[in-house]
């Protein structure tokens, strides 16, 4: 079934034993929605696994290597609504395979889970390699065959798949096909979006690829980029728009990042693609309200400096008082009820996103509207798209894995049922 150009008529003559048989499957993708799509289609089908990487699910296992975080416990509704715009199309799918079904299913590996204070769910292990390692065993156990160093380049004239390999080009013919080539995010790791001018040339709209859960840029002073890049922030409450969320982040180098960052990204990035900048509102004391720190502000400060005056009054220092100096007229440190307003409500400019390349995940991505309800491309029957090549996005905090599987599983389910139809 995998041949070089050169020995077609062999390629044929495979295809055709094999319709005897089972129906060839092909999953061009190695991490999480295509794994769970071979999962899917194992035992109906001789499934065939392709990537381009010398190992499979290394996304995976990176996002991993601080703690895997594989799903949510909270709220079914809440959990859907942090798909936001995409919601309407993915719950269907993602109610074809819910939070509790993963954690059923990580159990079923032998994967013992736990559920963090915050509602995420993570391996107790707190690393992605002992369930990836079970979880390729069980699938090469179901006949699963796996093909790494094989980078997809599209179709030949024959409507073969074909592939760039350390030995030439080889082709592929498969019955139904599995898309779940991810974003592209972490390109070191097999995301680069290379497939993206290949359905676009077959016709299929795939909106432009953008960073997700991303840092941004901001114009640091040369002292504050020095001397406070690695330092977190903690316990301050970020607002932009309509939403505020309590949590840290971490000043950069280059500007700022971190999990309550990452909550706001989508908003934020579009606002500075449209704009040429963002503002984000701190509030760095969250704990007091503004009538009591006006109050401790206004208290004679005596022979104190004005930092020790902030750390004492206020419990504002280190990078919390950077901040101050960084964003505010000096002029404002000398009225306290004014430094207390700037302390409630702290405006930090942010110009832009950072490179795609090092945001978690990615936004855009192949139209919804070109797949129909099992995520069968329209413009290309028998082929089908998962994961984080769809055009949806989420948050950190378990849903970018979760949609991954169950976007996986239903293609899986998908591409099992056009294969019936259509007596492949």
């Amino acid at each position: 079934m995998i041949s070089s150009p050169q020995d077609d008529s062999v390629a044929r003559v495979n295809t055709s034993a094999k319709q005897k048989t089972k129906p060839v499957a092909a999953i061009i993708g190695g991490g999480p929605a295509g794994l769970a799509a071979a999962e899917r289609l194992a035992g109906v089908a001789q499934v065939h696994v392709f990537d381009a990487m010398p190992s499979l699910g290394r996304k995976f296992l990176l996002a991993g290597k601080s703690g895997l975080n594989i799903t949510h416990a909270e709220d079914l509704d809440l959990f859907l609504s942090r798909f936001k715009e995409a919601r309407a199309r993915l719950e269907p799918l993602l109610r074809g395979f819910l939070p509790d079904e993963i954690r059923s299913w990580a159990a079923a590996l032998g994967v013992e889970l736990f559920v963090g204070s915050s509602g995420r769910v993570f391996p107790k292990a707190m690393k992605a390699s002992p369930l990836l390692r079970v979880w390729l065993t069980r699938l090469r156990e179901a006949g699963v065959i796996f093909h790494p160093r094989h980078r997809w380049t599209g179709w030949a004239d024959d409507g073969a798949l074909t592939f760039e390999t350390p030995d030439g080009e080889t082709h592929f013919r498969a019955d139904v096909s599995v898309l779940a080539l991810g974003g592209a995010s972490w390109p070191r790791l097999g995301g680069d979006g290379a497939w993206v001018p290949l359905l676009r040339a077959k016709g299929v709209t795939v909106n432009p690829l953008r960073p997700s859960n991303c840092g941004f840029d901001v114009a640091w002073s040369p002292h504050m980029a020095a001397r406070f890049a690695g330092e977190p922030v903690k316990s301050v409450t970020l607002s932009f728009g309509d939403r505020s969320l309590r949590g840290d982040f971490v000043v950069t180098r280059y500007g700022i990042e971190g999990s309550a960052v990452y909550a706001l990204s989508a908003d934020l990035r579009d606002a500075s693609d449209r704009d040429g900048k963002a503002v984000l509102t701190l509030d760095l004391t969250p704990d007091r309200d503004l009538e009591r720190l006006t109050r401790d502000l206004s208290r004679p400060r005596g022979k104190a400096s004005l930092a020790n005056h902030l750390r004492k009054a206020a419990g504002i220092d280190g990078v919390k008082a950077a901040l101050l100096r960084e964003c505010l007229d000096a002029t404002v440190f000398d009225d306290p009820a004014a430094l207390a307003e700037a302390i409630k409500a702290l405006p930090l400019t942010l110009i832009r996103a950072r490179p795609i390349a090092e945001a978690i995940s990615s936004a855009g991505g192949v139209a919804l509207d070109e797949l129909d309800e099992k995520l069968m491309l329209t413009k290309i029957p028998g082929v089908f798209c998962a994961g984080e090549m769809l055009d949806w996005e989420a948050p950190t905090g378990g849903y970018l894995i979760s949609a991954c599987l169950a976007t996986g599983r239903a293609a899986g389910a998908g591409a099992a049922i056009y294969d019936s139809e259509n007596g492949c």
